[in-house]
């Protein structure tokens, strides 16, 4: 590498982590999620608008992309402890698995009933079921809702994003086998393999990561063993051929229940996290191309109705079958959708490139749209039902 690229390339990085600091600031003045907003840089300087990224530094993406991916899937993993599970119960599980369910069915057989290529209909149902943990908690303490809604809201967008890794590791396995050629049963046979493979490879190094830190320095787990074990799980489920996503999530879970001596190693990953996402989000938008925004235009219109659909088909399924009533308008209130949800599509293009232009485009898309009016729809959606509930302890 010359010395005028790696100029480039640090000149580059710099910029890129500036504007993630004026994102943080423009964020808090705007109330726009950081996330849109670093979308839209990345846009902008893209090929897009400006078209002034270095076509050198889009090497980057596929690393960066991966390695923010685990973080969060490692993360997510995290939340799924005993204690949340007791905690929030029967109606989180059972309203968050509805509402996932009814989401990937709608987007899906809705984008093949109208005539969108199969493999990106099912793959773009899995990205569908994703929802923005931030941006709705962000909401959440910006109207100061306390009430049964948003303590249920919060439940289910903790596990939302680990039903949603689930359904797109099926999605990936089944497309990835009929495209291969394979018999029906023979897909789903691979799948259920790379499937229970992730599980047990992340429940593997999940054990004597659990056990293992913290070790060193007494009940003080350091930045290099959080790390290496999440590049581990990573790079061995790469080389496996299974879910890295579902691996890492794996072993987040492990090591949220085992390791009781510290919290640590979750908090480690949190304070290197940030800046990888910022890398990740502009990159995401400096991908776009405008021939490829053209030909996503028409998939990324019918992808934000049905996604919308489903989510409020979920939210009333889960209050007509489960009995919770609260959980009726639950569905319009999760339609923040962010990183994870970018990041399935960058996985689903890389493992499926004949429909990931078209996937990767109307994700982006359809996400810039949804962190602009997603968090003013669940703003409108808990001030309504804080006032409903606060009516109904007067009366009661």
């Amino acid at each position: 590498m010359s010395g005028e690229a790696i100029a480039i390339a640090l000149l580059t990085l710099g910029a890129i982590f500036v504007a993630g600091l004026a994102a943080d600031v423009a964020a808090r003045r705007t109330r726009l999620p950081r996330v849109t907003l670093l979308l839209v840089l990345g846009v902008a300087v893209g090929p897009i608008g400006l078209d002034l990224f270095p076509d050198s530094q889009r090497d980057w993406f596929p690393f960066v992309a991966d390695l923010a991916l685990l973080m969060v899937a490692f993360l997510l993993g995290g939340e799924l402890t005993a204690g949340m599970l007791r905690r929030h119960g029967r109606e989180v599980l059972g309203v968050s698995l509805l509402v996932v369910a009814t989401t990937a069915v709608s987007v899906a057989f809705g984008l093949i009933a109208a005539g969108f290529p199969q493999a990106a209909a099912l793959l773009l149902g899995a990205i569908a079921t994703s929802t923005d943990p931030v941006a709705v908690s962000d909401v959440i303490r910006e109207v100061r809702a306390k009430g049964p809604f948003a303590r249920t809201l919060l439940g289910v967008v903790a596990v939302d994003d680990a039903w949603g890794i689930v359904v797109m590791s099926v999605a990936l396995a089944a497309v990835l086998g009929v495209h291969d050629g394979a018999a029906a049963w023979a897909s789903l046979g691979h799948g259920a393999v790379e499937l229970t493979g992730a599980l047990l490879l992340g429940a593997a190094l999940g054990v004597p990561m659990a056990l293992l830190s913290g070790r060193v320095r007494d009940g003080e787990p350091t930045l290099a063993e959080a790390l290496g074990g999440v590049l581990l799980c990573g790079g061995f489920a790469l080389w496996l051929g299974v879910s890295f996503l579902l691996a890492a999530m794996a072993m987040g879970v492990v090591v949220a229940n085992l390791a009781r001596h510290h919290r640590r190693t979750f908090r480690a990953i949190e304070g290197i996290e940030w800046p990888f996402m910022i890398l990740f989000f502009v990159l995401s938008g400096a991908a776009l191309r405008r021939t490829d925004l053209e030909q996503a235009g028409a998939v990324t219109l019918a992808y934000i109705a049905l996604r919308v659909f489903g989510r409020i088909a979920g939210g009333l399924l889960s209050a007509r079958i489960l009995g919770a009533r609260d959980a009726a308008p639950i569905g319009l209130a999760m339609l923040p959708q962010a990183g994870i949800a970018i990041g399935m599509a960058l996985v689903a293009s890389q493992r499926v490139p004949h429909v990931g232009d078209l996937i990767l485009s109307a994700t982006v898309a359809a996400t810039i749209i949804f962190e602009i009016a997603g968090p003013l729809v669940t703003r409108a959606v808990l001030l309504r039902t804080d006032r409903e509930e606060r009516l109904d302890t007067e009366t009661g």
